[in-house]
């Protein structure tokens, strides 16, 4: 009898104890785990994939790095793209790749070089992917600074990316710049005329109605006195262009030379922006147009 009345009277604990569980307890556990870590989940699916190479053959540039940080910074950020970086060209072919878990061009949306430099490490095939990868494809490819320091041997990569470089005349310096296309989207935010502090490149076997010039050097404020690394006679300096190869998407800049540009929301919109075009995300002009500044003379 004794036995049943203590059960009769823990009952009602038992019964309160489970209903604080279902209610009052949850929210006090909750509130215990607030501090926690979420639950580790797999890798989230991005919507594109880039492929960032940084391989130099020649001059090294510290801004590299700075460079290649950025681009996956925007791709993480905006949730529009993942971001492989890579200072060789192993995966610069359609190449399958068997066991290792690497990714070859098949896999990649946008190619990326960040300041290459000299003669990369890539073989026939390696070389005639990475041109189909574009031209067949229709994937993007943006060219940062350096990148028109690279492949002089290879005469389809200039025709690719639309040149070579050729000297920087005014090495690093407050550059006026012209924006002829306010319309596109990678130079929208930049002014008619702004300078940047960076250096320039002077294009060589270029010419301006090969590509499409976004940004170009205001050859009126240009100092060309006892200059001998001036080698154009057009004095038409272009900063940025685009264009067409094939079925893909072209972009190029020579802005990116010094670390600190990359500290700059500027030149990080063009090259977010740069690469959100590549990769068919939005529209611009391709169409090549005449020098604003009315020059006749032909391209060097």
């Amino acid at each position: 009898m004794r036995a049943m009345k203590s059960v009769q009277l823990l009952l009602p604990i038992l019964v309160g104890f489970a209903i604080f569980c279902q209610s009052g307890g949850a929210g006090a556990q909750a509130v215990g785990n607030a501090g926690l870590p979420p639950v580790p989940h797999a890798k989230e699916t991005h919507l594109k994939h880039v492929l960032v190479i940084g391989e130099t053959k020649g001059f090294q540039h510290d801004s590299i790095s700075s460079a290649m940080a950025a681009i996956f910074n925007m791709g993480k950020e905006s949730g529009l793209w993942d971001t492989e970086m890579r200072t060789d060209t192993e995966l610069l072919t359609k190449k399958e790749f068997k066991g290792n878990n690497a990714k070859n061009l098949n896999y990649f949306d946008v190619l990326v070089f960040a300041s290459t430099t000299g003669e990369l490490a890539m073989d026939d095939s390696q070389k005639a992917d990475m041109l189909s990868f574009i031209k067949d494809d229709g994937k993007g490819f943006v060219g940062i600074h350096a990148a028109l320091d690279t492949n002089y041997t290879w005469p389809e990569y200039g025709e690719m990316i639309g040149g070579w470089f050729d000297q920087h005349p005014w090495m690093t310096f407050n550059a006026p710049i012209i924006n002829e296309d306010p319309s596109f989207p990678a130079v929208r935010h930049f002014p008619n005329a702004f300078v940047k502090y960076d250096e320039i490149y002077q294009p060589k076997s270029w010419s301006r109605d090969k590509v499409h010039v976004l940004l170009s050097l205001d050859a009126s404020k240009l100092n060309y006195e006892n200059n001998p690394r001036i080698h154009r006679t057009d004095h038409d300096f272009a900063v940025a262009w685009d264009k067409m190869y094939g079925k893909g998407r072209v972009f190029y800049s020579t802005l990116g030379h010094t670390e600190e540009s990359w500290n700059d929301p500027d030149i990080r919109k063009m090259y977010f922006e740069a690469i959100r075009w590549a990769l068919g995300m939005t529209e611009g002009s391709t169409a090549s147009h005449p020098n604003p500044a009315g020059n006749a003379s032909p391209a060097q």
